[in-house]
């Protein structure tokens, strides 16, 4: 089985997350794929950042949805790093992409890049939210969704398969054998989040999940000798 391992915005245990520099980091380390998330700007840039506010990650404040590109490109992100726009990272690395959108809005502006820029190959799309995954199955013919569960039940499964996603990205903290179970009778693809001690990285090769991920490279390096 190929276990994949998935860099939480970018390597976010070592280098300020959801960079260009994180994100650079995490495919010199070898992370099969690079997780980021994407929100709207007031003016409608696709940019890279996980909350809705910028007070955590940058020396700003206020929320995205209220700032122009030109405003969140101004701001520190981090060691001098500033808020990327989706197509940046896209530039600045090769490697495969899983892409967390927060709502139906940026689903549409995420279509709109991924059919310009021939992406269905690369791009994984993720959500917390059904309906955005089901908007972009819409919008993208052969895309590949995700559908993340934080606090969830075996329902998760079945909602997966209704929104049209392939795989479901379980909180460790939450997982149980039977949502397993039912994940693999449904043949839908089981990622493990947060991943980052030898202890989570354990549980989640006996559950025989097909990946983790997690903010530190080093779980590349060991995952594929701990079963």
């Amino acid at each position: 089985m190929n276990f994949l391992t998935i860099g939480h915005r970018g390597i976010m245990g070592v280098e300020p997350e959801n960079t260009l520099r994180s994100f650079v980091a995490a495919q010199q380390a070898g992370l099969d794929v690079i997780e980021l998330d994407l929100h709207l700007s007031k003016d409608g840039a696709l940019v890279v950042m996980h909350d809705t506010e910028v007070d955590r990650t940058t020396d700003g404040t206020g929320l995205i949805a209220d700032k122009t590109l030109a405003e969140l490109r101004a701001l520190d992100a981090g060691r001098g790093e500033r808020v990327p726009e989706f197509e940046e990272v896209l530039d600045a690395v090769r490697s495969p992409l899983q892409a967390e959108i927060k709502d139906l809005a940026a689903a549409r502006a995420l279509a709109e890049v991924m059919l310009r820029r021939d992406l269905v190959s690369r791009v994984e799309v993720s959500s917390f939210h059904d309906e955005a995954i089901a908007e972009i199955g819409r919008l993208v013919p052969g895309v590949r969704t995700a559908l993340i569960g934080s606090r969830f039940g075996p329902d998760i499964v079945e909602r997966a398969v209704e929104a049209g996603a392939g795989t479901v990205c379980l909180n460790i903290r939450r997982i149980t054998l039977e949502v397993v179970e039912a994940a693999r009778k449904a043949d839908l693809k089981i990622i493990g989040w947060v991943v980052n001690t030898q202890d989570q990285l354990r549980l989640v090769r006996a559950l025989e999940l097909d990946g983790a991920t997690t903010d530190y490279p080093e779980i590349k390096r060991t995952g594929r000798f701990t079963a």
